[in-house]
């Protein structure tokens, strides 16, 4: 939630760019657009392809997630289901693991970096919506990129909101909410999420 989206002018009148060019570049936009119904389409078929497989089917999953997000590193491994809005938002460096459940919702740019752990039933959110009513009503939504660093570690059920940056090697305890960045080499938990400890 963001009282950003659309407090500029509305320039929707000037600005010849399509509604995905207006979203890749991180502008506000409307959801509701030929370009973005053909990505989301894209992505329902590859992750009903994926969550539909047999546990056993390495390479097939692996295929399904090469092709479904921006980057998927070597030997990174994601336990289904998964989710998401788009796919080739979300890049997930080498080694990183992901356990069941993860929903990304990466209407901006999602970066997980490597030998990253993340537990069952985590979120992470990009999308932005205006607090105005009316903006809201009209379909206007937007996002902020999320940042996780190499060696985190998220514990299950952790909700990581939009724009939010994780620096490398920090732990987010089970159930946290993270509203702001963290830096890098702490223990961070609760909602939000605070610093308790740093990680020598």
């Amino acid at each position: 939630m963001s009282d950003d989206v659309g407090t500029a002018t509305d320039t929707a009148t000037t600005d010849t760019r399509t509604m995905r060019e207006r979203m890749l570049a991180g502008d506000d936009y409307q959801a509701d657009d030929p370009e973005i119904a053909a990505d989301v389409r894209r992505r329902a078929d590859l992750q009903h392809r994926v969550n539909a497989l047999h546990p056993l089917q390495d390479a097939e999953r692996r295929a399904l997630f090469t092709e479904l997000l921006g980057a998927f590193g070597d030997g990174a491994d994601i336990r289904p289901p998964f989710y998401c809005d788009l796919g080739y938002q979300t890049h997930i460096g080498a080694r990183s693991f992901v356990n069941y459940g993860l929903q990304c919702a990466d209407v901006a740019r999602i970066t997980i970096g490597e030998d990253v752990l993340i537990g069952p039933g985590c979120q992470l959110l990009t999308p932005t919506h205006p607090t105005d009513p009316e903006r809201r009503r009209a379909g206007w939504e937007g996002g902020k990129p999320i940042t996780i660093g190499d060696n985190v570690w998220l514990g299950g059920g952790v909700i990581v909101c939009p724009g939010v940056t994780i620096g490398e090697n920090t732990v987010v305890g089970a159930g946290s909410v993270v509203v702001r960045d963290l830096p890098a080499n702490v223990v961070a938990v609760g909602n939000p999420a605070r610093v308790v400890r740093s990680l020598d």
